[in-house]
């Protein structure tokens, strides 16, 4: 890309959470939003006229007439296979993907195989690593401001799962997916975990359903083993809150303890930094007003990608790489089911 050029983005996808992607690509110095498809034409013209591209009832037609540089898949598993099939064929400079990526492992392994037999980079859309409390709590333990880093603990408490009309005025689909909590939303912490600490090893898992109106589990713990002892820990409940004036910022609380320190993230996207052997903490991320989503980190990754497209950057979460985190998720299960700690195999 030369100075001064900006990249083309055709964005498949006009949901709920689509709205973050097309807000954030507008917003990105060196990307221009030029199309928005979607079968339902309403909503694609909606979501198009918002962002001032035009709009499709037809994927196919769209990176047809698009030529884009960057296609970005922002739908579930169910319709990626065919959807990556079509964006290959078009040709672009880069993919992304939606998470959960791929409806199954065979089937994400088959999408990884086609991307890499075309040349393409596919990046995974996990923008949980890139929201701004990890990203700063990354470079402490880099920094080596925690010393020896012992454990990480994070305790999801949404607040939005009770009774019978949990999540029906957000994501609906909820309802029906048969694996929720683990599929659908702890992914964003084995990725952010493997982040922070590196390779996960094995899994312990103790899951269950809190919500007789919902098919999948809405509960559970999950510990995370790591090299050298080092293990995490995952505490979800969807029907718990958190001090937050809005549950969805961070999702909850974490901590991350090492043997110099530990650091403490709230609620309202705060993250402290407290020293061994003291009692008081000093903020080292503010709270803050931010834009988009969850500390903007939709804004985030996708710069991300335009700075790896520009050779400013190695990609981060390249659909290849990010197999681990569905061979772990599929770990998760295995060890709720039968009780054990199981291993997580190698690719």
């Amino acid at each position: 890309m030369t100075a001064g050029a900006s990249l083309s983005v055709a964005c498949v996808g006009a949901g709920y959470f689509a709205r973050f992607h097309h807000a954030a690509w507008a917003r990105i110095a060196g990307a221009r939003l030029t199309a928005i498809a979607d079968r339902d034409w309403p909503r694609a013209q909606e979501a198009a006229d918002a962002v001032g591209g035009r709009a499709y009832d037809d994927p196919a037609r769209m990176l047809a007439d698009a030529e884009a540089d960057i296609i970005d898949l922002i739908v579930p598993p169910p319709a990626q296979p065919e959807l990556l099939d079509i964006a290959l064929a078009a040709q672009p400079r880069a993919i992304i993907c939606q998470k959960p990526f791929g409806p199954s492992i065979e089937v994400a392994k088959q999408m990884c195989a086609r991307a890499e037999a075309a040349g393409i980079p596919l990046i995974v859309h996990e923008n949980f690593r890139f929201q701004p409390w990890y990203r700063r709590a990354k470079a402490e333990i880099a920094a080596g401001t925690l010393g020896d880093l012992h454990q990480v603990t994070f305790r999801l408490r949404t607040g939005d799962g009770q009774g019978p009309g949990a999540y029906l005025d957000r994501q609906p689909y909820f309802q029906t997916m048969p694996r929720l909590l683990i599929h659908e939303t702890a992914v964003h912490w084995v990725d952010t975990f493997r982040y922070l600490m590196g390779p996960i090893r094995a899994v312990q898992a103790d899951l269950r359903r809190m919500n007789p109106a919902i098919a999948g589990e809405d509960a559970g713990y999950v510990i995370f083993h790591f090299d050298d002892g080092r293990r995490a820990l995952f505490d979800g409940n969807r029907h718990l809150d958190h001090a937050a004036d809005n549950h969805r910022l961070t999702l909850g609380e974490a901590m991350i303890e090492g043997t110099n320190g530990t650091l403490t993230l709230d609620g309202q996207g705060a993250l402290s930094r407290r020293a061994f052997g003291t009692q008081e903490a000093e903020v080292i991320l503010s709270a803050q007003a931010y834009d988009g989503f969850a500390g903007d980190c939709v804004h985030a990754l996708q710069s991300h990608v335009i700075d790896a497209l520009a050779g400013r950057a190695p990609f981060e979460n390249l659909a290849s790489d990010y197999m681990v985190v569905r061979r772990v998720e599929a770990a998760i299960y295995e060890a709720a089911e039968t009780g054990a700690k199981v291993e997580v195999p190698d690719g």
